[in-house]
Order: C-alpha cells, then sequence, then structure tokens
C-alpha cells in the first residue's frame, strides 16, 4: 500500500513529487510528459525566480528536480498516461494506460489541460510563429506591435487587459454580438484607448510568411473575407482539462473541472444515492480544478497546499 498517488508531470504535479519525497511519503508520480502546456512556449518571463526561460526547459528542469529525489520513498512512472479511479473508504487505485495499477491512501490529480486549438487554416502551421496560446507566458514577445485576441469570455478581456500594457493595439474578435465576460471587465478593458473590437467575426484563416502577419474573418451573414493585418493571436477560446478518464469518480462542474475546496484543494466524491457529496481520498491542484486562475506558479502552490494536507491526513488517520 503506497502512501501517495501523484498523476501529471506539470508544475503542480511536480512540485507535489518533490513535497512528497521530502515528507518520506511513500509515492508512485505518473507523468505523461513534462512541463503542461507551457512546454510548447519559446519565453516564459514570469515562471518566479527566474527571469526568462524557454517551456522545454522548464519542463527539463521539473523533470530534473523530482528525478533527483527519486529513491526509496518516489517512484516515477513516465509516458504513462492515468484511465481510471476508484476509491473506497480504506484507499484508492489508479490504473494506467499501461495496465499498472497502484493502490494508495491517497492521491493527488494534477492531470492539466489541453487550451481548445484555433481549427482554420494557418493554425497550426504557424502555432509559436506569432500564433499562441499564452499572454502571460509571450505577451512580451509582442511589445508595440498590433495583436489579435479571439474569444468572448473571461480569458479572453484578461488576456486583453494584459497585452494593453505593451502592445500598440489590441483586437478581440468575437464569434457573437454579446461577451461571456463579466460586464465590469469588459467596461474596462473596452475603454482603453488601444483597444478594438470586431464582434460577429469568425475567423477563417491564419496568414503570414516565416511568422503571423494577419488573421482573415468574415462577419455573420456576410460572403466578404477580410485580413486583420496583426503580427500576433492569442486564442483564449476556452480550456478542456484532461478529466474525461474521472467522470464517474468525483463531483466535476460542468466543463469537466475537477470541484475542491479551496483552502485544502480536497475534491469531492458522489455519497450515497441520495447524491450526498462527500470528502474523497482525493485532492486536485492546477489546471484541471475549478480553481478561478490557473498559472504555472497558483498550480505549484496548490499543489503544495494540497500536499501539506494530505501529509497530516495520512498521519492522522
Amino acid at each position: 500500500m503506497l502512501d501517495l498517488i501523484i498523476v501529471g508531470g506539470g508544475p503542480a504535479g511536480a512540485s507535489a513529487g518533490v513535497y512528497a519525497a521530502r515528507k518520506r511519503l511513500k509515492t508512485v508520480l505518473a507523468a505523461h510528459e513534462w512541463g503542461g502546456q507551457s512546454s510548447v512556449s519559446e519565453n516564459i518571463q514570469n515562471w518566479i525566480g527566474t527571469e526568462e526561460i524557454s517551456g522545454q526547459k522548464l519542463a527539463e528542469n521539473l523533470r530534473k528536480h523530482v528525478e533527483m529525489y527519486a529513491g526509496d520513498s518516489l517512484s516515477i512512472v513516465s509516458s504513462d498516461t492515468a484511465i481510471s479511479l476508484k476509491q473506497d473508504k480504506n484507499s484508492a487505485t489508479v490504473t494506467l494506460a499501461s495496465g499498472k495499477q497502484y493502490e494508495a491512501r491517497a492521491v493527488l490529480i494534477a492531470a492539466g489541460a489541453t487550451r481548445r486549438k484555433l481549427q482554420i487554416p494557418g493554425a497550426r502551421e504557424f502555432d509559436q510563429k506569432g500564433l499562441t496560446y499564452c499572454a502571460t507566458c509571450d505577451g512580451p514577445l509582442f511589445a508595440d506591435k498590433d495583436v489579435a485576441v479571439i474569444g468572448g469570455g473571461n480569458a479572453a478581456f484578461e488576456t486583453a487587459a494584459q497585452l494593453l500594457a505593451y502592445c500598440k493595439t489590441v483586437t478581440l474578435v468575437n464569434r457573437s454580438e454579446t461577451f461571456r465576460a463579466d460586464e465590469i471587465t469588459v467596461r474596462a478593458v473596452l475603454s482603453h484607448p488601444n483597444m478594438r473590437v470586431l464582434k460577429n467575426a469568425a475567423p477563417t484563416e491564419v496568414v503570414g510568411e516565416k511568422f503571423v502577419t494577419g488573421l482573415k474573418y468574415k462577419l455573420a451573414g456576410k460572403d466578404t473575407e477580410y485580413t486583420l493585418p496583426v503580427e500576433g493571436i492569442f486564442v483564449e477560446i476556452g480550456l478542456l482539462p484532461n478529466t474525461a478518464w474521472l467522470a464517474d469518480s468525483l463531483v466535476l462542474n460542468k466543463i469537466g473541472q475537477i470541484e475542491v475546496d479551496p483552502r485544502t484543494q480536497r475534491a469531492f466524491t458522489a455519497g450515497n444515492a441520495g447524491g450526498a457529496i462527500l470528502p474523497s481520498r482525493v485532492w486536485a491542484a492546477g489546471d484541471c480544478t475549478d480553481g478561478r486562475y490557473h498559472q504555472n506558479n497558483i498550480a505549484a502552490g496548490d499543489a503544495v497546499k494540497a500536499l501539506e494536507d494530505i501529509y497530516l491526513f495520512i498521519k492522522s488517520s
């Protein structure tokens, strides 16, 4: 019987692995890959303590830091994916795609999320060549340039707000007439003199040479295709949490994020037939949770918070 199973190799999973090993918890960490969503970023400038770092280097550093603690208490299973979770009053069991099964007194899910990709011509070709999915990571690279943000929710407006600090202009491209973001946020962002909006606009193609030079779009009900000249395109059309394998095990919100107690990061499982919600043997951290904000530093901090609570749970039970 293990003390802990950790699923994930991003900032949350790696932080949990280091803390679990330092606390001498008998742990297995299963990582499909290292680094999380930021592994594709060219230049990350907000990873605390590091002025700038590439996504690949960040992933490598996370892996090396965890591997430094591998040994008596921590085992690492690489390139494997969790596919099921079962729990009872005494333990929880995680099954991996390879067929391996692990049983532990607690589980920490740090499976992350996948950004919903823009599915139009040119999007794949210019990914990380002017088209990006992380303003916090890549925004400063577009200082004094014209950029576009695709989306109409809070994430899109928060991205626009960040970009307005250093970009020449920011144009929000929204498919409908109305926005999904909070009214206060919308008003604040749209009041900026360098902010532009295209409503009822559907992106049709990303264009460029070596790097992005523009975004083609059509307005609702019209056949004419227009081109917005920009050097950067920031896509904020939603996240897909990597939690499909947990649908029958934990309480998820309507978009599939794991609901957690924000004080402890502890998840919930459906209880009796009456639908009672009971604490589980599972904790979660990072982009797979329903936390309001999702960033590398937040994911790492939430994982550490979870580990502190898991340690107390294990030692007191």
